[in-house]
């Protein structure tokens, strides 16, 4: 019989009921299978269609180009507004965004642990299916690998993205300077707390969801409100809002004061982050952003953000301020001051 007969009698994937084994990680016909069935399945596109090891593609003459990874090993892989998936694909797409580029397209790299169930892995996949087509980045080619039973953790996805910088914008965690004024999307706190909660199984009078989102949307409505005057964008995922600023600060030379009063915190994460002894400022998000922008321009960029679904609580939170040692530091609700430092150690494991 020849090689495509045999192809032709294969049983189809059993995603009920199936799991993952070595076989699909292999490189033969259980590979292609999977491949084939379920992930070109659910990411269908041209560029995946082609069936290459990677995928050429176009980019606008004479632009700038921006490429980011991120590894996601979320634990739980569901939690509430969210998912292993969907969280790849926002968490790479808004690392492109925060550089000032328009995302392009994607790649993913799958790492399955043998054993994981079939139906887990479809819904993960169509998850990220979807949060790409609701973004417009197609993913365009990936990879896939199965690792033993037991030296993995179900599913490890890593995704790279490719993105274009407008011409004119310049945007870098080392532009802040002394007199510019901090911005900051929406609340804080809302994915790390969402998902220890999922975790632990802890139950609060109301659902706390993650953030979740690809921010590229809002990066170019602000973009186009503030030519050349945002200076810096930033999602403060791990190590939370503190960590980022943090960051910034030692990348621009220049230190930040913060008024506690201004940063929004939902009340149920406020008090689930009191129960549990944690800080909101340090607790990750994936669906917000911090943005440092020239004085002149903070008005009216404010405005722009409030216009858009995801900026709808955006607030001003701070400014940049002359400080040789970089320091963060915030006015408290109770008129005193203080620093708010780097993160020490591991708040939370496991959360993007």
């Amino acid at each position: 019989m020849s090689n495509v007969a045999k192809k032709d009698h294969v049983r189809p994937l059993d995603i009920r009921h199936g799991r993952v084994d070595m076989s699909h990680g292999a490189g033969g016909r259980a590979s292609a299978q999977l491949i084939e069935e379920l992930f070109q399945v659910a990411l269908a596109n041209e560029w995946l269609a082609q069936g290459n090891d990677g995928a050429a593609f176009a980019i606008p003459q004479g632009a700038r180009m921006v490429m980011a990874t991120d590894a996601h090993v979320v634990s739980p892989l569901f939690f509430p507004g969210g998912d292993l998936g969907s969280l790849a694909v926002h968490g790479t797409i808004n690392d492109v965004a925060m550089c000032g580029a328009r995302p392009l397209y994607l790649s993913a790299s799958f790492i399955l642990e043998e054993g994981f169930p079939l139906a887990e892995l479809k819904r993960i996949v169509d998850a990220m299916a979807a949060a790409a087509r609701e973004a417009g980045v197609p993913v365009i080619t990936g990879d896939t690998k199965v690792v033993e039973k037991g030296k993995g953790d179900g599913v490890f996805i890593s995704t790279t993205g490719i993105g274009v910088v407008p011409v004119g914008v310049d945007v870098s965690g080392a532009n802040a300077r002394p007199g510019d004024v901090i911005l900051l999307s929406g609340t804080v706190g809302d994915h790390g707390v969402a998902v220890l909660s999922q975790r632990e199984s802890l139950e609060f009078e109301t659902t706390i969801e993650s953030d979740s989102a690809a921010l590229h949307g809002l990066v170019a409505v602000m973009l186009a409100a503030a030519p050349g005057g945002v200076r810096v964008l930033r999602d403060p995922t791990r190590g939370g809002l503190a960590t980022t600023l943090n960051e910034i600060a030692r990348q621009s030379g220049a230190g930040m004061l913060l008024e506690e009063a201004a940063i929004p915190v939902k009340p149920q994460v406020d008090a689930a982050c009191e129960l549990l002894g944690l800080d909101p400022l340090y607790v990750a998000n994936e669906g917000k952003l911090v943005a440092i922008c020239a004085p002149e321009f903070a008005q009216g960029l404010l405005a722009a953000m409030h216009d858009h679904p995801l900026g709808r609580q955006a607030a001003r939170i701070g400014v940049v301020v002359e400080d040789a040692h970089r320091f963060v530091q915030m006015n408290t609700r109770f008129g005193g001051r203080r620093v708010v430092d780097w993160l020490s150690g591991e708040q939370l494991p496991r959360i993007c």
